[in-house]
């Protein structure tokens, strides 16, 4: 029996952050950033049946083109990313009643939809990069025992040729869900590794007023190179996405629109325009081969 100071739920009987009850989620969920981006993936739907929000984490439910669909905000990096992937997951798997997980357990599809920069020049503003790899630069995931969900390849030559700094902690990178990747493999998306980063400042090499403890890092990063495998992009969720979906066996994939080319010093023209082409083509792909994904774990 998990305890009342672990699975914390409100009066109402909903999880403590997200505020939500088992019944007001789908088995589909689109993850974004900004709470204001709910409302414009939800603005698709042709019905919205449940809304709400607590602090930064704004969730709707509704009907797309006749799929159940939950779009989330989780705010920004790896930390929020740790309160709504537990809490998701505690909707479906943990009784809330009798407080202990369930016999049978259920896998959420989970989607990120998010902007993002590109580190090589080859993958321009305005263009999508489906997250085959993530490498996450943070500590959070550390706390789980992840050494089944590691791909320790590319973790160590990344180490390695990047000279990392151990003391910020051991990076570390999982794989997308190939159940998702199949279903949303298209000329659209580039498959692309991306570095999730625990802030946006310092760790993501910017330099205001403080000194960064290796100011080559992000040199190093558009260098790497593992059998013709690179680093892509550069944002602050998708490595803690994959590796607790990894690790709660869930489907998660993560795809991003590239609004700013770091390589080439470019910023789209119409960022707007380029999130909701996005949009517009995550929703498309959910409703294409919806029981190619089971229910059941």
């Amino acid at each position: 029996m998990i305890a009342a100071s672990e699975l914390i739920l409100n009066p109402d009987g909903s999880i403590y952050h997200l505020n939500l009850k088992p019944e007001n989620i789908a088995q589909d969920i689109i993850f974004v950033g900004d709470q204001d981006r709910v409302e414009k993936v939800t603005a698709h739907f042709d019905s919205i049946e449940f809304s709400t929000q607590k602090r930064e984490f704004k969730t709707q439910t509704g009907i797309y083109k006749g799929k159940r669909i939950t779009v989330i905000s989780t705010g920004i990096g790896p930390d929020n990313i740790d309160i709504v992937m537990n809490e998701l997951d505690a909707l479906v798997n943990i009784d809330f009643n009798t407080r202990r997980v369930k016999e049978k357990l259920y896998p959420l599809n989970i989607i990120r939809i998010g902007t993002s920069g590109s580190l090589q020049a080859s993958i321009p503003v305005d263009s999508f990069v489906m997250s085959k790899y993530a490498i996450g630069l943070d500590n959070m995931l550390r706390s789980y025992c992840l050494d089944a969900v590691l791909n320790n390849e590319i973790e160590t030559a990344f180490i390695e040729q990047t000279n990392w700094d151990t003391k910020k902690g051991r990076p570390y990178i999982v794989n997308s869900s190939k159940t998702l990747e199949e279903q949303f493999d298209s000329l659209e998306f580039q498959k692309g590794f991306t570095a999730t980063a625990p802030g946006f400042y310092g760790p993501q090499g910017r330099v205001l007023r403080l000194k960064i403890q290796d100011p080559n890092l992000n040199q190093k990063m558009d260098a790497f190179n593992f059998n013709g495998i690179q680093i892509t992009n550069l944002e602050m969720e998708t490595a803690a996405i994959y590796g607790l979906a990894a690790l709660l066996g869930h489907h998660a994939l993560s795809l991003n629109a590239i609004v700013a080319n770091r390589a080439d010093g470019t910023f789209s023209e119409n960022p707007s325009q380029t999130i909701d082409k996005l949009i517009r083509h995550a929703l498309n792909k959910l409703i294409e081969n919806q029981n190619s994904i089971g229910t059941q774990i």
